[in-house]
């Protein structure tokens, strides 16, 4: 008998569309044209002028030399002219690069230079520091500088670092470009940077086809629609969004833009707009839920809030629930275009008690909708563990929803992948009802306010202190940040009377990104095992016991 596949069935435009992400903005405005795409202070866009100006972009950087694979960076607060870069730089063939603003000049050079970015789009806000780190490339890239009302409005403004603003570079760009899927939805459409565990972040290369599905299931999950109204609560650099920065376009909802998260202007935002969607780590709960009362603004509307890094405290949850959040947990990495897993509502939770109901959303979930699989595998066996809720093992995925690999790193990219599943470095049970729940972080990376620190990177620091004889970092729990790092020190002989806490600190501020520095010091000799090696779990313990 002869296989269906002897038939003369070819692939051609009419059966096969490569997925891409561009796809969703041009069915929105041609579904939607007047609805409102965007919002940001006085500022509205219609969906036909938000594919328009995203056309411009895109003709505007082929312009100035952008084709096929070449990186735009932008570092920016939460603007539409960054929400806008998501598809007019894939729409020109280039990658975008979105950088977190909180990092240092010299992180900021080197994201530059490893992924030789031809053009470097910057809020005017950022560019002291922006200006210190292209002083530091031998090639530099085309600037363009965004002059954002709203920020120029509150005093947020530094030097002009390029030849013309984002605007007029808009006005040399043709609103009618014709737009071209990708050839191949492999192609790269993003590249993320994450601080791993050494101090060098590394290049996450993520492709059309996983944004697209990664942000169907986000929201598919999260029933987006078009009366869906987003405020942009999360970086659009923490993993592009976490892909809403698509999923919103998709169901043609309303994107709220915020330069800062402040409560103050949070909840005037929430009644506003009648926001219904927001993303955010537990910090921004915890601000939320400790306002002062005249802050707080009255919600006509349920808003459902996707939190990811630690899972937040009943207490928290409650006041939320209070407020008039719906408070659901995310888990995910950099790696996987952020939330690969979600804690998926179960119908009997709601009749749970609420200390009962928070112990379930501390699980990290199951796999969503587009993610093949996830579940919790011995590194050593690649079997899953047994399902008993107490046996360790690392969580593993693998699916159209995993990146690429690492940009210019292929041992750490075969090392990812070694197998046939993504190793994620988290250590976790899974439960008999197959939900996973971490336990502990292999990679030793500390997770403050939903940013991701390396203890490595800030040991490293600290060694380069000229009285630091041994140094080791851990995690610190912290009320507002969920963990904050806690640095062990040991110092030269003679060094206690001239080297306080305050002075580790200041070293750590001066040479890395704030965020990043110790909030806590504790001198004396570190743990070791007979073989020499600093024994972490032991410093944990200490932290646990002084954090209370």
């Amino acid at each position: 008998m002869a296989s269906i596949y002897d038939q003369d069935l070819d692939r051609n435009p009419a059966n096969y569309v490569p997925l891409s992400p561009i796809s969703f903005l041009l069915r929105s405005a041609r579904v939607w044209p007047r609805r409102t795409a965007v919002i940001h202070g006085p500022r509205r866009y219609t969906y036909t002028q938000m594919e328009q100006r995203c056309r411009r972009l895109a003709s505007a950087l082929q312009r100035v030399g952008v084709g096929y694979g070449n990186t735009v960076s932008v570092i920016a607060p939460n603007v539409p002219e960054l929400l806008e870069a998501h598809y007019g730089v894939p729409m020109a063939g280039g990658v975008l690069c979105a950088i977190n603003t909180r990092l240092d000049a010299a992180t900021i050079a080197f994201i530059l230079r490893h992924s030789e970015s031809k053009v470097l789009i910057t809020d005017r806000a950022l560019n002291h520091v922006v200006g210190a780190a292209l002083a530091q490339l031998d090639h530099k890239p085309v600037v363009i500088d965004i002059n954002d009302p709203v920020g120029t409005a509150a005093g947020e403004t530094g030097p002009l670092l390029g030849t013309m603003d984002y605007e007029t570079f808009l006005d040399g760009g043709d609103p009618e470009y014709p737009v071209r899927l990708p050839d191949n939805e492999w192609q790269a459409i993003a590249l993320g940077y994450t601080s791993g565990t050494t101090s060098d972040p590394k290049g996450v290369v993520t492709h059309h086809r996983g944004a697209y599905l990664n942000a169907a299931a986000m929201a598919l999950e999260y029933l987006l629609s078009p009366e869906a109204v987003y405020l942009w609560t999360l970086p659009m650099f923490h993993c592009n969004g976490w892909t809403f920065t698509w999923a919103v376009t998709l169901a043609g909802g309303t994107h709220v833009c915020l330069r800062r998260v402040d409560p103050a202007l949070i909840f005037t935002l929430l009644a506003e707009h009648g926001v219904t969607h927001m993303c955010g780590a537990p910090v921004v709960l915890n601000m939320l839920v400790h306002a002062p009362e005249d802050l707080r603004r009255p919600l006509s509307q349920r808003v459902k809030v996707m939190t990811g890094g630690a899972s937040p405290p009943s207490t928290v949850i409650s006041r939320m629930e209070a407020l008039g959040f719906e408070v659901r947990h995310l888990y995910g990495l950099t790696e996987t275009y952020g939330p690969a897993s979600t804690c998926a509502w179960q119908p009997d939770l709601d009749a749970m008690p609420l200390a009962e109901r928070a112990a379930f959303m501390a699980r990290q979930g199951v796999p969503h909708q587009m993610l093949e699989d996830l579940t919790v595998m011995d590194a050593a066996t690649m079997l899953p563990v047994p399902a008993d809720g107490a046996t360790m093992g690392e969580i593993m995925m693998r699916g159209n929803t995993v990146m690429m690999g690492y940009l210019k790193n292929r041992a750490a990219s075969d090392a990812a992948f070694a197998g046939g599943w993504f190793h994620s470095g988290d250590l976790a049970v899974l439960h008999p009802d197959s939900y996973v729940e971490i336990k502990d972080r292999a990679k030793d990376i500390i997770i403050s306010g939903g940013e991701n620190i390396s203890s490595l990177e800030v040991e490293e620091v600290l060694y380069r202190h000229p009285d630091v004889v041994e140094a080791a970092v851990v995690a610190h729990p912290d009320a507002k940040w969920g963990e904050v790092p806690h640095a062990f020190v040991t110092l030269t002989e003679g060094a206690e009377a001239r080297v306080a806490a305050a002075d580790i600190v200041a070293w750590c501020r001066e040479h890395m990104a704030h965020y990043k520095a110790p909030r806590h010091v504790t001198f004396g000799p570190l743990p070791k095992t007979s073989t020499g090696k600093i024994q972490k779990f032991v410093l944990r313990e200490a932290a646990r016991k002084e954090a209370g």
